[in-house]
């Protein structure tokens, strides 16, 4: 009964259209009136449970990453980065496909979300494959697919919220999604050298190994952010926060100094949209902090366990039937919401089953962008329809080719654990 308040509860309030943190937050009143009665509810508890849920250092990383990814956005940095990868892989058959990817992957050792790729790499890639006369769905697709590794690859908000919500190393989390980030672009890049046989797609002339080191260095200090980064927590130097404050602070020097690109306002516009989004995105994880609460004080994990445990499922089973749930899932529902309701509830099962709480991290976060491509709820799908200026028709249907890379992916980082956990293991001793 209690359950299916829980998971029906909510469903319903998402299908009639109440934001995210609000349908959490009722649907958890509605089972404590439920469970204690209306003059029972102790509403001071779950107000400190909301407070609690946001009261986490690690959680201080989102706002610098999303800080870092603007700022580069807005510095101009991604036309240095989009040239960059357009020496390196131009030449490939695919030509600006190749590219697009490659700048993608690139990008995302810096801005830790696949929005922010869509719409700052993005805009840079779908206006230079119109100028080389490449089809319109072809552009779409790979543009949104590929953003999709911006939140596998370190930075990573999902990640972070995945560590703070199930109590799982953020450095080892965040090492982990490098291997399995680099196989998706690997996979889609497969895709697209087959599309451009297929298409007759342009291949753009090498231009030389100079013309590739000048771009390189006219980009270098942006490259160099992933190396800060991730050196930084593998020696023990800071911690994932810190890292993200360094970023932050790294891209701003960048952009203002370096490359004096973006202005003081621009900054100060720059704060008040990253602070907004912060905003939203911690209102989330409050009224979820206070829905995984009630989960586990209901003793609903359990619950699901002794289920599972009647159906007698092997672990290849219980993933496979975890991914599909989480496929389902990310129809209806926000990334970052969907991490912190369910990873209360799927976690002990995974552990009680002999799962890596790392591998299933990296596994939840990469089956939730493949949600990202999905309607209802697509937020990559309004995003590069917005840049491409398409409907989310049209662009669902360029992006339907890219979902066959991305579920191998899913596929072999689910049963292949190693994929992810072989960086932390040799790096993290």
């Amino acid at each position: 009964m209690i359950l299916a308040l829980f998971i029906g509860g909510l469903l319903v309030l998402f299908a009639i259209g109440i934001p995210a943190a609000f349908a959490l937050g009722l649907s958890s009143l509605i089972v404590t009136v439920v469970e204690r009665g209306i003059g029972g509810v102790p509403y001071t508890i779950l107000a400190q449970r909301m407070v609690y849920a946001v009261n986490s250092f690690p959680l201080l990383a989102i706002p610098f990453f999303i800080l870092a990814g603007k700022i580069m956005n807005t510095g101009g940095i991604t036309d240095r980065i989009y040239d960059f990868a357009h020496r390196l892989t131009g030449h490939l058959r695919g030509g600006l496909g190749q590219v697009n990817i490659a700048a993608s992957i690139i990008f995302s050792g810096m801005s830790g979300s696949a929005v922010a790729d869509a719409v700052g790499v993005g805009q840079v890639e779908i206006r230079a494959m119109r100028k080389a006369n490449y089809p319109d769905d072809f552009s779409i697709g790979v543009t949104a697919a590929s953003a999709t590794v911006g939140p596998v690859i370190p930075p990573s908000i999902p990640l972070i919220i995945y560590a703070v919500v199930g109590n799982v190393s953020a450095t080892a989390l965040l090492i982990a999604g490098i291997l399995p980030g680099l196989l998706m672009g690997a996979l889609m890049m497969a895709l697209v050298y087959w599309q451009a046989i297929r298409r007759n797609l342009p291949t753009h002339p090498w231009e030389g190994f100079a013309a590739l080191v000048r771009s390189f260095f006219r980009a270098l200090p942006p490259l160099i952010t992933p190396a800060i980064i991730i050196l930084g927590m593998m020696s023990g130097a800071f911690t994932p926060t810190e890292a993200a404050a360094i970023a932050a602070v790294y891209a701003t020097v960048i952009a203002m100094l370096v490359y004096r690109e973006i202005s003081f306002t621009q900054l100060v516009q720059v704060l008040r949209e990253t602070m907004r989004e912060t905003a939203v995105i911690l209102l989330i994880l409050a009224a979820a902090g206070l829905y995984g609460w009630l989960l586990v004080f209901t003793q609903i994990p359990q619950q699901l366990i002794a289920l599972v445990n009647d159906f007698d499922l092997s672990p290849g089973m219980l993933l496979l039937a975890i991914n599909l749930f989480l496929l389902v899932v990310g129809l209806f529902m926000e990334t970052n919401a969907a991490i912190t309701i369910f990873t209360p509830m799927l976690l002990p099962m995974a552990v009680a089953a002999g799962v890596d709480p790392v591998h299933f991290g990296i596994m939840m976060v990469l089956n939730l962008m493949i949600g990202m491509l999905t309607p209802p709820v697509g937020m990559l799908l309004f995003a590069v329809a917005k840049v491409a200026n398409v409907s989310m028709n049209r662009a669902l249907v360029a992006v339907a080719p890219y979902y066959i890379p991305l579920l191998i992916s899913l596929l072999l980082v689910t049963y292949f654990p190693q994929i992810s956990l072989i960086l932390p293991q040799l790096l993290l001793r």
